[in-house]
């Protein structure tokens, strides 16, 4: 009886993890559309009004994960205010920055350079938190960075404001997730949500007062397109890194990849060369061989490079400090 009890469990939680994966990649396709709205607005608005927005939109999500004995002013409460104040920076950063990477690149290339998120989270763990980093790591950082120049082949085409965005939001996001990996699971979630999206909503508000424009009918929807179903990709990653391991979670980030060379073929006309081609491999491969490396040695993962602004990276982060041994 115990034998047949253990397999149907065994069995469920098979079904569950699969569920989480696939939860998994349909968040990964929600954000995908939330920043294919930050595209199609194509400048038509200033990018801090984009952020303060979407931010405003960015508030829907918090019902959903508030969890049990949360209180609402735990949105703005802390156990360490200096980080908690990092982490706020480091989300308008991202969210402006993003949004300018969107809108002044194709879609593929903004993701190539915001993917170097985890070669920028293995950097920061060795300097702050002394991780012991081996040489398979080492060479994935490499390898994303070569990635990195074969994308951008300096001195042989244009750099713009974008590219420079692009490696400071992934930048900014990448110490964000250090923050939630030094805070551990001391932090609840949606403390470490509020500080994202009240640095985004506070900055980038007052950032656009000299500009600010009243949006048309139409750049609402895409405001509102972008705001929500940025939301909404947060809460569905959460409930996907409640029903599979966040290992498995993290890996479908790079489906992205796919929707974003979707979207700049039919919708913006983008084009991809042979040499970027290469060097998006290369980054991607850059990625997956990290996450591989730390599911490994048990590490908590750099969670997902997700829409213009990486609040949603805590869904899975904070599942991951959860479940990771003490090191």
């Amino acid at each position: 009886m115990s034998s047949i009890t253990a397999d149907s469990n065994s069995v469920a939680a098979g079904h569950s993890t699969l569920r989480g994966v696939l939860v998994a990649f349909a968040s990964y396709a929600v954000f995908a559309f939330s920043d294919a709205s930050i595209k199609i607005l194509h400048g038509t608005l200033p990018a801090y009004q984009v952020a303060f927005i979407g931010s405003l939109f960015g508030f829907a999500a918090i019902p959903f994960l508030k969890a049990r004995g949360d209180v609402w002013l735990d949105v703005i409460k802390t156990r360490n205010r200096p980080l908690w104040m990092l982490r706020f920076a480091c989300g308008a950063i991202s969210a402006i920055c993003s949004i300018v990477a969107f809108t002044e690149l194709p879609m593929a290339e903004a993701f190539a350079l915001l993917f170097l998120l985890p070669s920028f989270v293995t950097i920061l763990s060795v300097v702050f938190l002394k991780e012991d980093v081996r040489w398979q790591r080492w060479t994935a950082v490499i390898l994303g960075f070569i990635g990195v120049l074969i994308v951008l082949r300096p001195g042989f085409r244009e750099l713009s404001i974008g590219h420079l965005c692009a490696a400071i939001g992934g930048l900014s996001g990448a110490v964000s997730i250090v923050i939630n990996r030094a805070l551990g699971s001391k932090e609840k979630r949606i403390s470490l949500y509020g500080a994202a999206l009240f640095g985004t909503l506070i900055v980038s508000g007052l950032l656009m007062l000299p500009e600010m424009m009243w949006p048309t009918a139409w750049q609402w929807i895409f405001l509102a397109s972008y705001g929500l179903l940025g939301a909404v990709g947060t809460v569905l990653l959460m409930n996907a890194a409640h029903l599979a391991p966040a290992n498995l979670v993290a890996p479908p980030q790079y489906s992205q990849m796919i929707w974003a060379i979707g979207f700049g073929y039919l919708l913006f006309n983008d084009s991809i060369d042979l040499p970027m081609a290469l060097g998006i491999v290369l980054i991607v491969f850059s990625g997956l061989l990290t996450l591989a490396r730390e599911r490994k040695r048990g590490t908590p993962l750099p969670a997902a490079v997700v829409a213009a602004d990486t609040r949603a990276a805590l869904a899975t982060a904070q599942q991951a400090n959860a479940d990771a041994p003490d090191r």
